[in-house]
């Protein structure tokens, strides 16, 4: 099966094209520019450099969320119209799962963070053993205090990565003497990793269409808040 993956859910945007779960390769870029503006050419751009064209790709992936809202709703919509016209297999992934199997780790505890903003990440654990992925804790929005508590009960090395890597080992590593910094290219959310979650989803015979792919955001946006707010005021 020859997929295209989409990672836009943090600064940073990436496609990546693989056959089965081999990489044929990557194109990622952390410039600043908008998703809209990059990630469709880094697309077409990696086809052509693998020599294919869309009428190859045989089905999908996005990283679903969480992450930013708009971020995830670029990607979302262009994996979408991706797959929707030929009527490709879409499988929208988890974006902390696809950061830990992204990471490359053969063993250990690894902890993606993301900064949700207002004192918590987005996260989630997972231990890798000889290569398989189990997941620890769903993905959930946090606050650090709360995950420090729970990180400082684990005695073996925790990995952590993400784009939330530098606040959470600046802020826990004074208590939490565990705490693996990644380096910065391995830092940051990858389209790898969401062609190798897909990729697994694909194995375990999970569904998959561009109708039933919907973000997981984890919490309502500030527009949503504001809204509620305002609602609950005038109840009152």
């Amino acid at each position: 099966m020859r997929l295209l993956a989409f990672e836009t859910s943090a600064k940073a945007a990436s496609v990546a094209l693989f056959q089965d779960d081999a990489l044929l390769g990557e194109q990622y870029q952390n410039t600043g520019l908008t998703h809209s503006q990059t990630l469709l050419v880094m697309a077409q751009a990696l086809l052509s450099q693998c020599s294919c064209t869309p009428e190859d790709v045989e089905a999908v992936a996005v990283a679903g969320g969480p992450g930013s809202f708009t971020g995830v709703r670029i990607g979302m919509a262009a994996a979408k119209g991706f797959a929707w016209g030929r009527e490709l297999p879409l499988y929208s992934v988890s974006t902390l799962e696809a950061m830990a199997r992204g990471l490359g780790l053969p063993q250990g505890i690894v902890c993606p963070v993301m900064d949700a903003r207002r004192s918590q990440v987005y996260n989630a654990i997972f231990r890798i053993e000889n290569g398989t992925c189990t997941r620890l804790r769903e993905d959930r929005a946090i606050a650090l205090e709360a995950l420090g508590a729970e990180l400082a009960s684990l005695s073996q090395p925790v990995y952590l990565v993400g784009d939330g890597s530098r606040l959470c080992y600046q802020t826990l590593s004074p208590a939490i003497a565990n705490l693996v910094m990644p380096p910065e290219f391995r830092m940051h959310q990858r389209a790898v990793g969401v062609g190798l979650a897909a990729w697994e989803q694909y194995r375990a015979g999970a569904p998959a269409s561009a109708a039933g792919a919907v973000p997981n955001y984890l919490r309502p946006s500030q527009a949503e808040r504001e809204r509620n707010e305002k609602l609950q005021k005038s109840k009152e």
